[in-house]
This record gives structure tokens, C-alpha cells and sequence, in this order.
């Protein structure tokens, strides 16, 4: 077994899937957050219809339970992966395109919702079907280690590009120009996304019992009956609902709240992304070396921490974000794979595919609940003129605590039930 992972063939097929998560990152990067805000309002939407049409992006995850049906008439996983990702590609960069289309803002606003859901949408359906067939070249052994490194490159190489592309779009808006940025922008989509592409068609096909399909009562009956996939499942939801709960609201609380400028939040977050980058591939040895479910109680007690410290982040102490946000980063390299890799230990290998899209749509579902939990909470807490129970205190805060208290409970429950199931690393 271990001459198979050490041949040419396997080791060309790591090293595609390490570059083509950086380049779908690169692409990731491009649709969200800052950018993604600047292009929507371009073509002449509200504040309020790029918040929700951000919002909506996160419910994609749903799709992710259509792979379950994917997978019981998929007979060719490179194949299938490689057609299902240009598509999404090309909505990607269609919605560079928006900017320039002849038609009213009403039509480029529908356009533009188009494409970011429909390449969201595309992307999550075959997200664990691309995991499964990534990793099925990397030696069990090595898996954390594996998983840490890639999540590394994907982390430094998108630092760079993202103030790369962030500067020089910023010189093309001081020049009056905005659509020059938006060109460069979309030619940056474009490479990117061809690049991806090449990456897919160098890995290797793999993975030839995927083909060997149950039916999917049977692929139900199995997961559904299964005592450990369910406890994940649950852990997933608690720590779904941790963050939900309280990280959506920082944004907002950062620059209104603390007077902090957009620039210096990211100054913060990359500061703590180098951080999360460094413990990466230590946070990977250890769960090798232990198992995926402790490395991810190792990072529930950051979290923990992360969010301890945000409940004592008022205007005064507005700083201590900066520790906030270096534990919170950190823990997530010991949180976001570990927590994939955890389904390793305890479903069977066939049904793989089936429990990670399973586990992440019913986790998605309960923290977006847990977004709009929290914004009841937070509206309710303002309403009271930042005050609870008579004593001062800002919502952001008291969301910060019930987090605080939900990744304790993640820590305890994969300690004393996760942790005590019986696993085989695959």
C-alpha cells in the first residue's frame, strides 16, 4: 500500500489537488466579501440587496445533499467533477461580465444573482465528490499533515493574491476607472479558473469502488443507523451554531462600534491568517499522531478562547480584538479539516460522499437558524439600550458569550462522546 501512495502517478495527483484548491480559493476569493460587495454595488443595488444576496450565498451548502443523489448515477468521478466545475466557472465569471451588460440595473441585478448562486450551487454539489477523489491519493497515515500543508498554500498564496488584487483595483478606482478593475478582476477569474481546470485534468481517475453504488435506501439506512455518523453530525451543528450565532455581527460591530477602518480589519485578519498558517502543519502532525477527533477538541478550547476574549471587546479595550481574531483563526486550522476527516473514522469508506454531504446540509441549515437567532438576540439587546438584566453590555457581546459556552460544550461533547466511540483511521 505504501509503494502505491509513493508512485508517480499518486504523487502528481497530490500535488494537482494542492494547486487546484489554491486556484479555486483564488477564484472563492473573488466572489465574496469585499469584492463581491464593490461589483453588486457597481451595477446599482442597495445596501440591503447585497446584504441579503450575500446571506443567500451561504445556503448553497443545501445542494451539497443532491451529491447524495449524484452519487447513485455518477460512473465517472473525474468526468463528472471536471464538466460540473467549468460550469460553475463559467457563472463565476459571468458575473464580471454583469457590469458591462446593455440592460436595465433591475435585469443586471438578476444576472449577477444568477450566476453567484448558480456557481455557488454547481460548486457544492460535487464539494465532498472532489474531497473524497482528492484525497483518496494521500496515505491514510499522513492525511492530517496532508490536509494541513495544502490548507497552508491555500492560505499564504490567497493572502497574496487578495492584496495583489486589492491594490491594483484600488489604483484602476483612483483613476475613475472602476470598470478597468473590474476587467482586470475578471482576466484574474479567468486565469485562475483555467488554471483550476488543468490542475482537475492532471489528477488521476482513482477511486474505482466509487462506481460500485448501493441503492440509496440501503446508503440511508446505513447512515441513519449509524450511532457514531449521527454524534458527528451533531457536533457539526453545535459548532455551525457557535459561529453563526455571533462571528456574522462582528463585521459591522468592528467598524461602527471600535471606529476600526476597513484597512486595518484587514491588517488583523491577514496578521491572524499568518498566524493560523504556522500552526497548520503542527495542528496536522498531532491529529496523525492522535486522531482527527482530539486535533478537533485541541481547537474547540481555542475557540472557546477566541470568543472568551471577544466578550470583553468594548470600545475601550477595542484591541483585544487583535487576540480575538489570531485564536479564532488559529483554532480553525484544527477545526475546518479535522472536521472533515473525522468522517474518515467512522463511516464506511463507500458511504463517504453521501455522510460528509449529509452532515454539512443539516449542519448549514441550523446555523443559518442560528444567524437569525442571533439577530433577534442582537436587535433585542439594542432595543434595550445595550443593556441585560441591568447591567451594560452590547449584544455583539452577549453572542460572543453564548458561542463562548456552545464551543465549550463542542469540547466536552467530543471528549467524553465522540472521542469515545471506536475509530479506524481509513
Amino acid at each position: 500500500m505504501e509503494r502505491l501512495f509513493n508512485t508517480r502517478e499518486y504523487k502528481r495527483s497530490r500535488h494537482a489537488y494542492t494547486a487546484e484548491c489554491a486556484f479555486e480559493y483564488f477564484a472563492t476569493i473573488l466572489v465574496t466579501d469585499a469584492f463581491l460587495a464593490k461589483l453588486l454595488k457597481q451595477i446599482g443595488l442597495s445596501d440591503a440587496s447585497v446584504g441579503v444576496l450575500s446571506s443567500l450565498v451561504s445556503v448553497s451548502f443545501l445542494f451539497q445533499l443532491f451529491s447524495v443523489l449524484l452519487m447513485q448515477r455518477m460512473r465517472n468521478v473525474k468526468r463528472t467533477v471536471l464538466f460540473v466545475t467549468l460550469g460553475s466557472q463559467i457563472l463565476f465569471l459571468g458575473v464580471y461580465l454583469v457590469p458591462f451588460l446593455p440592460v436595465p440595473g433591475a435585469l443586471r441585478g438578476a444576472a449577477a444573482a444568477v450566476g453567484i448562486l448558480g456557481g455557488y450551487a454547481l460548486r457544492d454539489l460535487v464539494a465532498s465528490v472532489m474531497f473524497r477523489w482528492g484525497n483518496s491519493f494521500v496515505d491514510p497515515r499522513m492525511r492530517g499533515e496532508y490536509s494541513a500543508v495544502k490548507e497552508m498554500i491555500s492560505l499564504l498564496s490567497g493572502i497574496v493574491f487578495t492584496l495583489a488584487a486589492g491594490f491594483l483595483f484600488d489604483r484602476f478606482e483612483q483613476n475613475g476607472d472602476p470598470e478597468g478593475g473590474f476587467l482586470m478582476l475578471g482576466a484574474a477569474m479567468l486565469l485562475s479558473s483555467a488554471a483550476q481546470f488543468v490542475c482537475l485534468c492532471v489528477i488521476g481517475r482513482g477511486e474505482a469502488e466509487e462506481r460500485k453504488h448501493r441503492p440509496l435506501g440501503e446508503v440511508l439506512r446505513a447512515l441513519f443507523s449509524n450511532r457514531a455518523f449521527l454524534k458527528i453530525t451533531l457536533l457539526a451543528c453545535l459548532w455551525y451554531t457557535a459561529q453563526y450565532l455571533s462571528l456574522g455581527f462582528l463585521g459591522t460591530y468592528k467598524t461602527v462600534d471600535l471606529a476600526f477602518s476597513v484597512g486595518t480589519v484587514q491588517i488583523v485578519n491577514t496578521s491572524a491568517n499568518l498566524c493560523r498558517f504556522f500552526i497548520s502543519r503542527p495542528f496536522g502532525r498531532y491529529a496523525d499522531r492522535t486522531s482527527y477527533a482530539r486535533g478537533f477538541r485541541t481547537a474547540m478550547l481555542m475557540a472557546a478562547a477566541a470568543f472568551a476574549v471577544c466578550c470583553f471587546v468594548t470600545p475601550g479595550t477595542r484591541w483585544l480584538i487583535v487576540v480575538h481574531t489570531a485564536l479564532l483563526y488559529t483554532s480553525y486550522a484544527g477545526s475546518n479539516q479535522n472536521a472533515y476527516n473525522m468522517i474518515y473514522s467512522y463511516v464506511e469508506p463507500e458511504f463517504f460522499v453521501q455522510a460528509m454531504a449529509i452532515r454539512a446540509s443539516v449542519a448549514g441549515i441550523v446555523g443559518f437558524g442560528a444567524s437569525l437567532v442571533g439577530g433577534k438576540i442582537l436587535s433585542a439587546v439594542q432595543d434595550a439600550g445595550n443593556r441585560v438584566l441591568g447591567f451594560p453590555i452590547r449584544g455583539q457581546q452577549l453572542l460572543a458569550f453564548l458561542s463562548f459556552l456552545l464551543a465549550l460544550l463542542c469540547a466536552g461533547f467530543t471528549a467524553f462522546v465522540v472521542e469515545k466511540q471506536r475509530a479506524e483511521k481509513r
